[in-house]
């Protein structure tokens, strides 16, 4: 039998986030395997207690011997944010950037897990070698710091796999996209590019950290009071124009939020933003004049819990915002984040603070390629074959369409557990590999269909009760429950009992307890009971525990 090379993601494809994707290569049923990113995603408020989500491994993990590394391609947490959950059982080497490796370090070290042996630090531009994989890091451009596609060599043929990227001719921290090398590798003969999917709508450039810095530097120069700057913290090159706007217009900046000191941490220690104004702490920040500050915080998504968030509602313990202050959103509006967003803004405005945002004026440029950016990358590649991924369906299916219109021969349309051949033959999808969802719950990771998330959901929508049966010694029930109840739209609760009561006791007087199934037997038909009533009383039907106590 023929060596083939395959291609699987398991997460990331057909969504924006928790990027996991597979390359094989060897006989089948004998294959060696690397992953590519280990990322999770965010949970909404369909989801109560859930944070985060990240792809089931375990397709991989049946294969873990046979696993030779993790290849991280950047330090975003769609791409690395499930290490700490998803390593232990994988066991493998880890291979990342410098930057990359201390954030994944700080994120193993709070899971109190070692991989010190295990963690492989791969210099920019640096190789790897895992037979029969030759692995490239290709430097390109992003919205935060080594972001890195991957030049895969097998015996098979050459695969370009992207990561996140776009070309920022100026993007201020980091080296520009290495484009020369891009185009030796496209001479060189590509089969297959799997490419980051997330702008294809968008027409001409995603433009440059450059003209951001211009712009902010415009508007911060006109404000004459304090200044809250708000902007994903893992983008450092904005974080280094925040610290360039200070110094020009004769400021101070503060920190404000945990994410934000760790990134700066993260980025000193590998040797960035050391030409810049030193911070101040932001209880220091506290006696300085209001037009002599500027606050750089997390929260640009409206997170309950983050920086912008507390300081808007003013529970922050060091920074206070009062009228006539601006408040600067340096982000894009995330999909599904807009009420919440929307919400603290409205908040903002009505305090007399202005807010100025990517609505109104030039505050933000995205990370990801538009469809010049990709225009140029496939002119420069020239794959045979193109996977579009890094995407929600209708991103790929249109990145599809462009990858015809660029005249690519075997465009091959995926979505998460699809098993793609490569080679040998024409590119195609062949087989299809368990994939889903696991949800941080607490700490444990539990599957889409868990009991306690089901649990939970019945809980939220339609509150919980809770009956407890007294049972003599000799089997007979006593007559009054102790009844309690949560989240349940009751206005008189002594009637409300009262009619509950008197259906408990119809139920029960049936019922002499004498054995366990005559108790199982009593359970459901309370349950069946209480069900009712509530729904006949509330219009809701509560999560409900029965216990039946002896005495």
């Amino acid at each position: 039998m023929k060596d083939e090379l395959l291609f699987c993601p398991l997460g990331g494809s057909g969504e924006i986030g928790m990027n996991m994707n597979l390359f094989a290569y060897g006989k089948p049923g004998e294959h060696k395997w690397i992953m590519v990113d280990i990322g999770v995603t965010f949970a909404d408020d369909t989801l109560p207690g859930i944070d985060l989500i990240y792809p089931d491994p375990g397709f991989i993990v049946d294969k873990k011997e046979d696993l030779l590394g993790i290849i991280l391609t950047h330090a975003h947490e769609d791409h690395i944010g499930a290490i700490a959950h998803l390593w232990p059982q994988l066991k493998c080497k880890i291979f990342a950037t410098p930057f990359t490796a201390v954030l994944i370090k700080e994120k193993l070290k709070e899971k109190n897990i070692d991989a010190t042996n295990y963690l492989k630090i791969v210099q920019l531009n640096g190789t790897v070698d895992l037979d029969p994989f030759k692995i490239e890091y290709i430097t390109l451009t992003h919205s935060i710091l080594e972001p890195n596609g991957l030049r895969i060599e097998t015996p098979a043929g050459v695969i370009l796999h992207t990561g996140d990227w776009k070309i920022d001719p100026e993007p201020l921290i980091g080296e520009k996209i290495n484009s020369d090398r891009l185009k030796e590798i496209g001479k060189e003969g590509v089969l297959a590019m799997v490419c980051d999917s997330t702008n294809v709508f968008s027409m001409g450039k995603a433009g440059s950290e450059l003209d951001v810095r211009k712009s902010l530097l415009n508007i911060m120069g006109s404000l004459k009071k304090r200044i809250v700057m708000a902007s994903f913290a893992s983008n450092v090159a904005r974080m280094e124009t925040a610290f360039y706007c200070a110094e020009k217009t004769g400021r101070q900046i503060s920190l404000v939020g945990r994410s934000m000191h760790r990134i700066f941490k993260a980025a000193r220690q590998c040797g960035y933003l050391k030409n810049v104004i030193e911070p101040i702490d932001a209880r220091e920040a506290k006696k300085i004049a209001r037009e002599k500050i500027i606050y750089l915080c997390t929260g640009s998504q409206g997170e309950p819990m983050a920086a912008l968030m507390r300081i808007s509602s003013y529970t922050h313990p060091d920074v206070f915002i009062e009228k006539d202050d601006a408040v600067i959103f340096s982000s894009k509006i995330i999909p599904g984040n807009e009420k919440k967003l929307y919400k603290l803004q409205n908040q903002l405005v009505r305090d007399g603070i202005e807010v100025i945002s990517e609505e109104s004026e030039f505050v933000h440029v995205s990370g990801h390629p538009n469809r010049d950016d990709l225009r140029e990358m496939y002119d420069w590649v020239k794959p045979q074959c193109a996977v579009p991924v890094h995407g929600e369906h209708r991103h790929m299916i249109e990145h599809m369409k462009f990858a015809h219109e660029m005249k690519v021969p075997h465009p091959v349309q995926v979505e998460n557990g699809d098993i793609v051949k490569l080679a040998p033959g024409k590119p195609h999808v062949f087989d299809k590999a368990p994939s889903g969802r696991l949800y941080l719950d607490g700490n444990m990771s539990v599957e889409e269909d868990a009991q306690s998330i089901k649990d939970r959901k019945n809980i939220a929508a339609n509150g919980y009760m809770e009956v407890t049966i007294l049972i003599t010694a000799k089997g007979n029930i006593h007559k009054r429950p102790v009844l309690t109840f949560r989240g349940l739209p009751v206005y008189d609760a002594d009637e409300f009992i009262y009619e509950l009561e008197e259906a408990i006791e119809k139920t029960t007087r049936t019922f002499s307890i004498k054995s366990k199934k005559q108790e199982y037997n009593l359970i459901d038909a309370l349950k069946i009971t209480c069900r009712k009533c509530a729904k006949e009383l509330t219009g809701k039907r509560p999560f409900i525990n029965i216990n039946l106590v002896r005495i």
